[in-house]
């Protein structure tokens, strides 16, 4: 099973909004074929390995390993139950069930219909763990939302804009931290700032010091106020969330925009995002208690004045707080 763990991993970022699964076929002692979910819309991991095999009389006598509940239901590609069915192998262990509502335990059912001998649960919390992403999209209807910002020795996370900062972004983290950021914005699906950021900064929310992927940029901008020359809206890969969008009658509640932005997000099947600000921002998430990581630098610089950084509230114990010494 950690075998099909490490596979998995191989392709965190890139099979969204499709879960990470690695599988592994072992007869007797040997793991005679193995495969990886690569991409969204290409054979899962399951089929990948099963094809693998040249002697097909080998997997009547095999065991197919797979962190994930294999899926019943036909989408972009056909359902591997019925692969693994017809292969003949009469074995099957599975890390945990599929939080999918087409799937959830339907799978499980087709195999043990058709013979096969199928035990679920093994290392079950480290395979929910793998796929956090998609168990929050499934049972929350939400993407994984994970904070991230740096923070000053007195608290700030910007300076104050003036005319020759404006339109720059001013770090307070180390390079190495830096890289650590763009190791993250390859993982997650989706990158999200408020609109006050793109004023002040101009940034370019693509995957710069680490080799991968860029994630879909996400503005919220419920006064349409974005300038639309900027950085920001020269790839096509954005969604730029207004209250027109969202068809948000003015003199709404205030904390309208948030669930019905994620409402949005939801149904264009973002999986997860990476909220980087600004403040005000982050703020919302946090005051409305819409997150499951907080990621945070904490550096040794000063800037006397400019944005302040969040403020933490109480948090429920599933939210992880993580504090980075930059």
């Amino acid at each position: 099973m950690q075998r099909c763990f490490d596979l998995a991993f191989k392709s965190q970022g890139y099979t969204y909004p499709n879960p990470l699964v690695g599988c592994v076929i072992v007869r007797g002692q040997k793991i005679i074929s193995e495969g990886w979910h690569k991409k969204a819309g290409e054979d899962h991991a399951e089929v990948i390995a099963i094809k693998k095999v040249k002697e097909k009389k080998e997997l009547k006598k095999s065991t197919l390993y797979v962190n994930l509940e294999p899926c019943c239901h036909k989408g972009k590609t056909p359902p591997c139950t019925e692969l693994i069915i017809k292969s003949g192998i009469q074995n099957v262990v599975i890390g945990c069930l599929d939080p999918n509502i087409n799937v959830n335990g339907k799978g499980v059912k087709e195999l043990i219909k058709n013979g096969i001998n199928v035990l679920v649960g093994v290392c079950m919390e480290k395979a929910m763990e793998l796929n956090k992403r998609f168990f929050c999209f499934h049972e929350k209807k939400r993407p994984y939302i994970i904070l991230k910002w740096a923070e000053s020795r007195d608290g700030f996370i910007s300076p104050k804009k003036n005319t020759k900062n404006k339109g720059k972004v001013n770090y307070l983290t180390k390079m190495k931290d830096r890289v650590l950021v763009h190791k993250w914005r390859r993982e997650e699906e989706s990158i999200l700032i408020g609109v006050q950021t793109l004023i002040d900064d101009n940034p370019k929310l693509t995957n710069r010091y680490f080799q991968g992927r860029s994630p879909v940029k996400i503005i919220f901008d419920p006064n349409n106020r974005a300038d639309e020359n900027s950085d920001f809206f020269k790839s096509k890969n954005y969604l730029h969330i207004t209250n027109k969008k969202l068809k948000i009658k003015k003199n709404s509640n205030k904390n309208i925009f948030l669930k019905e932005a994620l409402k949005f997000l939801y149904n264009k099947e973002i999986s997860s995002i990476l909220v980087e600000g600004g403040s005000f921002t982050i703020q919302q998430f946090i005051d409305q208690k819409v997150f499951d990581e907080i990621r945070i630098f904490r550096t040794n610089k000063k800037l006397i004045s400019g944005t302040r950084a969040p403020i933490l509230r109480k948090i429920n114990e599933e939210q992880k707080v993580k504090i980075y010494n930059s």
